[in-house]
């Protein structure tokens, strides 16, 4: 029996990050993962598809480069090698993982993982070989995968997952997506992009449905700006596979149609993994398809642990980061702050691009808050200008009574990379007269935030 400081099980960006952080710290270290180091995120998820979306985005700016004055012709876009460019990309990565596995001195387990009754962890290796292992504190973090609706089972081929849509052989001719959110908007954006006729099929009345409602109107604008065909209020009841393609069936306020397609893409949301792991057996106390923690990822039981998906909070890669390193530092010894998850960033990365931080207007509204909101249009940034990119705009959401921020929303170009500077400003709760009195460099997309302030406070210059 191999004996640590420290199990972790899964390997995604809250696993292998809780491992770094705890052999830091001086902690005997070892993670257990059944697929590859990275996790979801690193080799199915953020990575490769931030990669498909580049090339989606190359081949738009070589469609107009007119624009810019350079004639292009005889462009054309290679599916297959887009698709093995962002397999290239996803395999870098995760071979940048297992050096730092090495360089950590953290030991690497390949298996599936199952705790025992005794609190011990069973690893089955892809031999069937089945060994124990013992430690003084196990993290799980297993992550999750794409949730099915029962009505429209996933079969890999027609009705297909995200996994599957990264590593399609043929690009489709035409693609129905369930859902709206970033998955879906993302898939939408980059098909549509390459030359696939795209249909969002959304249940809630608007997409990108968690957004601020400007956001969602200005989104939806732009997509349908690009060919891309959005049903809202509407939902699919069946997909009928007995042909070459689908008919998918659809349920929207204005009756029933039936669209025809080749594929149809479920992102719908992702469910928690946490089967088969041993929960029921070692006590684990889990409601509703989450293992309940505490403000320090602590389960019901002493030295078990939880983090990312499985638990309470929003299933993303920075959030099961940040929460890997505070339950591993609690362990150690330290005394982390809990995690404030009213200040978790959000960003879609289709173009144009979202990125949101806080309440959103009906939010702050409905919480009996007085607001300051201001705006500001990347139509009168000079930067934005420059680079043909004018679409979109910087929403700032501010208490009037003590200027506190209470929120931001973005929608544009490199939204996803200015969003920081909000994050950084309410954790140390900078009021909106600090943000306008703080020189932004000009000319930047970033001088957006401190107009759009100077908007909600009667200051604003170039509007």
């Amino acid at each position: 029996m191999a004996s640590y400081d420290l199990l972790v099980i899964g390997a995604g960006p809250g696993g292998y990050v809780a491992a770094i952080r705890a052999a830091q710290l001086g902690l005997k270290t070892a993670i257990i993962e059944k697929a590859e180091l990275g996790g979801i995120c690193l080799n199915w998820g953020c990575i490769p598809t931030k990669a498909l979306l580049k090339s989606a985005q190359v081949f738009e700016y070589i469609s107009h480069a007119k624009d810019y004055g350079i004639e292009v012709s005889g462009a054309k876009a290679d599916f297959g090698s887009v698709i093995k460019r962002s397999r290239d990309v996803a395999n870098g990565m995760s071979k940048g993982i297992s050096f730092l596995m090495k360089k950590n001195k953290i030991e690497v387990i390949e298996g599936t993982a199952k705790l025992t009754k005794d609190k011990k962890v069973e690893v089955t290796g892809k031999d069937g070989q089945k060994v124990i292992h013992d430690a003084k504190h196990t993290i799980l973090a297993t992550g999750g995968r794409s949730r099915e609706l029962p009505n429209v089972p996933l079969d890999g081929k027609k009705v297909i997952g995200y996994r599957e849509a990264m590593t399609l052989p043929v690009q489709p001719k035409t693609l129905v997506i369930m859902g709206s959110g970033a998955i879906g908007v993302e898939f939408a954006y980059f098909y549509a992009t390459m030359g696939t006729k795209v249909t969002i099929v959304e249940f809630m009345p608007r997409i990108v449905p968690v957004e601020d409602e400007e956001i969602s109107k200005a989104l939806e604008k732009s997509l349908k700006k690009a060919g891309i065909e959005i049903l809202t209020n509407a939902s699919v009841e069946s997909v009928d596979k007995s042909g070459p393609g689908c008919k998918v069936k659809i349920k929207a306020q204005d009756g029933e149609k039936t669209l025809e397609c080749d594929i149809v893409l479920s992102a719908v949301g992702i469910t928690t993994n946490l089967e088969n792991l041993g929960l029921e057996e070692a006590g684990v106390k889990t409601d509703k398809g989450k293992v309940l923690v505490d403000d320090f990822y602590k389960t019901n039981l002493p030295g078990i642990y939880a983090i990312g998906d499985i638990v309470k909070g929003q299933s993303l890669a920075h959030v099961a980061s940040a929460e890997g390193i505070i339950c591993v530092e609690q362990i150690a010894g330290h005394h982390p702050e809990p995690l404030n998850y009213n200040n978790i960033p959000g960003c879609t990365y289709c173009t144009p691009e979202i990125a949101s931080v806080g309440m959103t207007e009906k939010q702050a509204k409905d919480a009996g808050y007085e607001l300051k909101i201001g705006r500001f249009p990347f139509s009168a940034s000079g930067k934005a200008s420059a680079a043909g990119v004018k679409d979109g705009f910087v929403k700032v959401i501010y208490d009037a009574k003590y200027g506190e921020l209470l929120g931001c929303h973005m929608i544009g170009t490199n939204v996803t990379e200015m969003i920081a500077e909000i994050v950084v400003a309410r954790k140390l709760e900078t009021t909106g007269h600090e943000i306008i009195k703080s020189v932004h460099p000009h000319p930047t997309m970033s001088e957006a935030i401190m107009e759009a302030t100077a908007d909600a406070y009667g200051e604003v210059i170039h509007l």
